[in-house]
């Protein structure tokens, strides 16, 4: 386990190396997983949504659709020129580089924020930075949905040890609607008191 997050020289190398890393986009798997995260989301329409980690867009396209607007940042700007050709230009959604959560977003509250197979990528102490800015900037009534793999990784955390940090900075707040293991991942649902 490291002591700091990954960088952007990192992503930015993981996405110039290969055009769909994760085969986020060619997937079986990721396409079941990403469909059931839209639909775990569906019963409702969403005002403000941030999504942290965007990556190249593949459940951006899924969740614009839910939202009056998006914000889907990613910390690489080779991952968000993939989002851009994948997504091109949609109403209500802006596409930003932001190194999350040293770098926030200044228009909350939000009623939904995305964290799908992000948290483990942070230290410590950005997962605490994390929490703090959650708390802030999730309205009332508003949702945070987690979705991480739950396999061996060489990233700062595992899955459920980047969630479990999260949710002991959030239990106060905030309350379980849905905590799932499906194969290989995990999904959880909050939403703030």
């Amino acid at each position: 386990m490291s002591g700091s997050s990954l960088n952007a020289a990192y992503f930015d190398g993981i996405f110039a190396a290969d055009d769909d890393p994760w085969d986020l986009a060619s997937s079986d798997y990721e396409a079941a997983k990403f469909q059931h995260t839209h639909d775990v989301l569906a019963d409702r329409r969403y005002v403000r949504a941030f999504e942290i980690g965007c990556a190249h867009g593949v459940l951006t396209g899924q969740l614009v659709g839910l939202c009056d607007t998006l914000l889907a940042v990613d910390i690489s700007s080779k991952a968000l020129a993939k989002a851009r050709q994948r997504v091109g230009d949609r109403p209500g959604l802006t596409l930003k580089r932001m190194a999350f959560p040293n770098d926030v977003p200044n228009d909350a509250p939000y009623d939904l924020v995305i964290l799908s197979e992000v948290a483990y990528y942070w230290s410590v102490a950005d997962l605490d930075r994390a929490c703090e800015w959650l708390r802030a900037s999730v309205e009332a009534g508003g949702r945070i949905i987690l979705v991480h793999y739950t396999g061996e990784t060489d990233y700062p955390h595992s899955g459920d040890a980047a969630v479990e940090a999260l949710w002991a900075g959030l239990a106060e707040d905030f309350s379980v609607v849905m905590a799932e293991r499906r194969d290989r991942y995990r999904l959880d649902l909050w939403e703030k008191r």
